[in-house]
């Protein structure tokens, strides 16, 4: 039932935006509208996040020409329900002062968000719902990011999942249109308000924020809904009903892309998941795959909230006993690892990849990730944090489980016995060695039977392709078959692993 004006029992209502940068589908921004007369946005550029960042980051600058496009959604809302004036408000310091200053300011009776379920996140809520309630204003935060929230999925005794399969089929059985439909922002976009008196609108140019110009613009990641609506029409138009067996593949154009839009929420998480559902249900085995990988990023976002431990301890405790590699020799292998400087060509090309693009193919996080624990024998949390500060699409809760699944010490993980060969994942994906040759083009001149491993390859192979182990490429800093045995011998503490108690 549309509420009339007159029946709003708010004057006015603030709308925070966080990772949820668009104006369609939003449920904060329709909550919002529903309740109040008046209703402003605003984002603030949080230094409390800022600050640790490199002063060159994708993700700032993606952030900051996706609130462009959502200033210019909102400016377009408005105009077509005739209020002139709408825009997005930009702040800037730090959100637990900065969102209560704007509220009291604009004489809010509410704030509206979307709920965030990372642990700092959460603790930043925490204090700026304390200020809101001393200034007598309320804060509404539910969910949007996910399509089941963190208590809707539970197992017959009300605990949380901690098997992905029992989840996902917890999952699809209760998927029915109702969770997946659209909320109508535009039918009562006619409560946006006009930027108050005073207010410039607009957005700071990226060097009033601190940062500098990235490769963003040379790698085509388009910000905003735009870009993010251009990405999902051609994965839907091209690609999505062979992802099930070409999402393997880092030298063929088989993902979705979208990875960093679901990030920042260009694009609602019910339309990509009603998109897959759909096809699905057609009997498009790839839509069906692409749609556990959504069941997956909500699996890991509900295992982040019951077990916020999870950020600095393993899933499982027993997992916290090994003792991993350390002291100078670590330190110049990992440093190795982030350089791309391992010796073993698919594990460098991958690195290369999220070093110059903030992109990395989800096959080659788990063999690169595998390689550090595995074959270097280095903790998984070194590895996760340089994921975190290089991706694009840096979600805690994935990036998390992710790393925790491949050192197997997380929820639901791969068997720790279980160690991915560098050499023969390069030779099953990468066959004719084209990802290998786009990202380390000293080696473009080998055969494809030896690109996978140059220091196996034939003299006059190696010498025919102008390669010299040492000076063109490195010799590999570890034999593999030792390091395995190695690290039998290192997660044997755990061989009784039983699960968290």
């Amino acid at each position: 039932m549309q509420i009339s004006p007159g029946d709003k029992p708010l004057a006015a209502a603030l709308v925070w935006l966080r990772r949820d940068l668009r104006a369609h589908d939003h449920a904060a921004l329709y909550h919002a509208l529903r309740a109040a007369r008046r209703v402003w946005c605003a984002f603030v550029f949080d230094r409390d996040i800022l600050a640790d960042l490199p002063r060159a980051d994708r993700r700032v600058e993606f952030i900051r020409e996706s609130l462009v496009d959502l200033d210019d959604q909102l400016r377009a809302l408005g105009r077509r329900h005739a209020v002139e004036g709408v825009g997005l408000i930009v702040r800037q310091g730090s959100a637990r002062s900065e969102l209560p200053r704007l509220a009291e300011a604009l004489h809010v009776q509410a704030v509206y968000a979307n709920a965030d379920y990372e642990p700092s996140a959460r603790a930043r809520d925490a204090r700026v719902r304390g200020a809101l309630a001393e200034l007598g204003i309320a804060f509404h935060a539910g969910k949007d990011q996910v399509v089941f929230d963190t208590d809707e999925l539970l197992t017959g005794s009300g605990k949380p999942y901690g098997v992905f399969t029992p989840y996902k089929n917890a999952w699809l059985r209760k998927l029915e249109p109702y969770w997946v439909q659209a909320y109508p922002v535009e039918r009562h976009a006619a409560a946006l308000a006009p930027l108050p008196p005073g207010e410039a609108g607009g957005v700071p140019a990226l060097a009033a924020l601190g940062f500098e110009p990235t490769n963003l613009a040379a790698l085509k990641l388009e910000p905003g809904s735009a870009g993010g609506r251009a990405l999902l029409a051609d994965f839907l138009d091209e690609r999505i009903d062979r992802y099930d067996t070409a999402r393997d593949f880092p030298a063929v154009k088989g993902p979705s892309y979208l990875g960093v839009h679901l990030r920042f929420g260009t694009l609602s998480v019910r339309e990509l998941a009603r998109a897959a559902w759909d096809r699905a249900r057609a009997g498009s085995r790839g839509a069906e795959v692409w749609l556990s990988e959504l069941v997956w990023r909500e699996f890991y976002q509900q295992l982040l909230h019951h077990h916020p431990r999870v950020v600095e301890k393993s899933y499982r405790p027993e997992y916290d006993r090994i003792r991993w590699e350390h002291g100078n020799k670590a330190g110049a292998a990992f440093a190795a690892w982030c350089e791309g400087r391992t010796g073993y060509p698919l594990v460098d090309a991958a690195m290369a990849q999220i070093n110059q693009t903030g992109y990395m193919h989800n096959r080659l996080r788990m063999v690169t990730a595998s390689f550090l624990c595995k074959d270097l024998g280095i903790d998984w949390r070194w590895g996760e944090r340089y994921f975190a500060e290089k991706l694009n699409d840096f979600e805690l809760a994935s990036n998390n489980g992710g790393w925790q699944w491949a050192s197997s010490s997380g929820c639901d993980a791969q068997p720790w016995f279980r160690i991915f060969n560098p050499v023969t994942q390069s030779e099953r994906f990468d066959p004719q060695g084209r990802f290998i040759r786009r990202y380390l083009p000293q080696l473009a001149r080998l055969p494809d039977a030896a690109i996978h491993a140059p220091w196996a390859a034939r003299p006059l192979d190696r010498a025919e392709a102008g390669v010299v182990l040492g000076r063109d490429y490195p010799e590999p800093i570890v034999q593999h078959e030792a390091a395995r045995a190695k690290t039998l011998e290192r997660y044997a503490v755990v061989k009784s692993a039983k699960g968290p108690r």
